[in-house]
């Protein structure tokens, strides 16, 4: 058992399970019927996203690896805040029972909060892929 992380809109792995959208917003001009059939996501789960001022604030310039460096300082500590804290340790723990993914849009996992987010759900004790 364990999480596998996605870009949302890829095609589906054969055993990835529940596919969880962890973006702040759906996707543009897809209806909310078509989310799971188009491979985006079977729910969404905003609350493990980046907040809007932190992606703006990481938007609002060009890719260096100090802005990098600034935006995951700034998601993790995003994420440690005590309610934040436990969704990981229950996304973690459901690591160990069932197989199930989580992911957002970006096409470039290492410019992107899910490659944060894998590390921290690993940190967490999850079972990742």
């Amino acid at each position: 058992m364990s999480i596998r992380v996605v870009q949302l809109g890829s095609p589906r792995i054969r055993g990835e399970g529940l596919r969880i959208g962890t973006v702040r917003r759906p996707p543009r001009g897809v209806l909310k019927k078509n989310y799971a059939k188009l491979d985006y996501y079977d729910v969404w789960f905003p609350e493990l996203a980046p907040t809007e001022a932190t992606m703006k604030d990481f938007r609002s310039g060009p890719f260096t690896e100090v802005r990098s460096k600034q935006f995951a300082r700034r998601y993790r500590s995003e994420m440690s805040a005590p309610d934040k804290s436990r969704m990981l340790d229950v996304f973690a723990a459901l690591s160990r029972q069932t197989d199930f993914s989580v992911g957002c849009y970006c096409e470039d996992e290492e410019h992107c909060h899910r490659s944060i987010l894998k590390k921290l759900l690993q940190e967490h004790g999850a079972e990742v892929d």
